[in-house]
């Protein structure tokens, strides 16, 4: 082999090996390159309750989903569906429309159906959005327009579209739905109860009642005088009638004695002491520097909370409508199987009946009265025989614990205050009323029960029987 053979024999090895090299390099780049691939491959989609948590601009949405496990457990899980998100600044004008200043002050009931407003069954982009209605899950209709832009119910905007998830789409929306079976309710007199937690009683009776479409009448102007839940057991109500006719009657009845037929606000309320119709009757108001009370024992906590159709007051204890006499509050008294604590009171009234001046016919009667009433311990240390004491004498007694007028303890100030026979002095801080006798001690009035309202005036009741002279 000469030297030129050789040489091109040396050159074809070389350019083979750099020929087996840069295979080998190709192949590594290749391969490189696939292993790249799978690194760079796109992460898993988050679910619907994921997305939005990820999202601070839906931390609203999140705090009032997670109220409802259920509901955060179907919008992880594995079905598709659609959801209309509202922003935090959305949740916060719903806030403040309702009058409310957390979600926590909502009631859960009436948020779960909101929420339940937001969700369509189904991934739907807005693409597919067409205009008519969709029906969420709550059974309720969104009417849906795509002209220029996707709006709901006509003035909610779709501000993000399309926002993907593992298991449906999201819609970022400016405002929060209302469903339409509570947009009537928005703006009324019942708005303030039906979107407060703590007025779930008064919302339960309205409904049980029938008189929603009553109070959300929109060309009224009513004042409603609205018992928190703790107002209604203050009153002594733990649980509304049965929903029967006659129980709904009843509910009915002690409902309407709450309205007002026209928009009274505070500063209409006359200082000193008024009275007011409603539509079961009249309460009688009294206004001073305590504020606002209504027959004596309720007083108005928040005033003027206004309303498209009025004002609410909001109050601390329930009004009950008096359906009994002062004569039969006193013969109950007596004859109840525990207490009995006024059969002394009944036995010197019944002494009367018949005479000129027949005390227990004007406890029975129709006028304004305000008694007084002593219990039988009361009587009992008098120590008198009640059956055979001098009736003139006795008489003078009885007419020294009445007054001929309705007067509350929310009416009543320190001094004097005339009986149907002499003046009694009353000792408001003390909570004592002092008979015309000279040295005599008071008697103390019992805290626990002032203000027992009947159809024909109050009674008070104290633990000392007041010595006329």
């Amino acid at each position: 082999m000469d030297m030129k053979q050789h040489g091109n024999s040396i050159l074809q090895r070389i350019l083979q090996y750099k020929g087996l090299l840069l295979a080998a390099v190709l192949m590594v780049a290749v391969l490189g390159s696939c292993k790249d691939d799978d690194d760079d491959s796109t992460p898993e989609a988050k679910n619907i309750v994921a997305l939005a948590q990820a999202n601070s601009n839906l931390s609203s949405l999140v705090t009032a989903l997670t109220k409802y496990p259920d509901l955060v457990s179907t919008l992880s899980g594995s079905g598709k569906y659609t959801v209309f998100a509202p922003t935090n600044a959305a949740f916060a004008t719903l806030l403040t429309a309702t009058g409310q200043t957390s979600l926590d002050d909502l009631p859960e009931d009436v948020l779960r159906d909101v929420l339940e407003y937001h969700v369509v069954s189904g991934a739907v982009k807005s693409t597919e959005l067409k205009t008519g209605a969709v029906e969420t899950v709550g059974g309720e209709d969104i009417a849906v327009t795509t002209t220029g832009g996707v709006k709901l119910n006509g003035t909610t905007n779709v501000t993000t579209a399309d926002v993907e998830a593992s298991n449906g789409v999201v819609h970022v929306i400016d405002a929060v739905l209302v469903p339409p079976s509570i947009v009537p309710v928005v703006g009324t007199i019942v708005a303030p109860a039906f979107f407060n937690k703590n007025f779930t009683t008064l919302v339960a009776a309205v409904k049980q009642a029938g008189l929603v479409e009553t109070l959300i009448n929109k060309s009224a102007n009513y004042t409603l005088f609205a018992p928190t839940n703790a107002a209604f057991t203050a009153a002594g109500i733990t649980a509304l009638p049965p929903n029967t006719t006659e129980g709904n009657a009843t509910l009915s009845g002690i409902l309407r004695y709450h309205v007002l037929a026209s928009k009274v606000t505070a500063a209409n309320i006359a200082a000193g002491s008024s009275s007011a119709e409603t539509l079961n009757g009249k309460i009688y108001l009294s206004k001073g520097s305590s504020g606002v009370f209504i027959n004596g024992a309720t007083k108005v906590t928040t005033a003027d909370v206004q309303a498209s159709n009025g004002v609410v007051h909001v109050i601390d204890r329930a009004l009950v409508p008096p359906s009994k006499t002062i004569a039969q509050i006193v013969s109950d008294a007596a004859n109840a199987a525990s207490g009995k604590q006024f059969t002394k009171l009944l036995q010197a009234l019944a002494r009367t009946d018949g005479e000129d001046d027949d005390l227990l016919a004007a406890a029975s009667g129709e006028g304004n009265l305000t008694v007084f009433a002593p219990t039988d311990a009361a009587f009992e240390a008098l120590g008198v025989d009640l059956a055979t004491v001098d009736l003139a004498a006795l008489t003078k007694i009885l007419k020294h614990h009445i007054v001929a007028a309705r007067v509350f303890s929310s009416d009543l100030s320190s001094g004097s205050v005339a009986t149907l026979y002499k003046s009694v002095t009353i000792d408001l801080p003390n909570l004592t009323v002092t008979g015309a006798k000279t040295g005599e001690a008071p008697a103390k009035l019992q805290a626990t029960m002032l203000n027992i309202h009947a159809t024909n005036g109050v009674i008070h009741v104290i633990d000392k029987v007041l010595i006329p002279e």
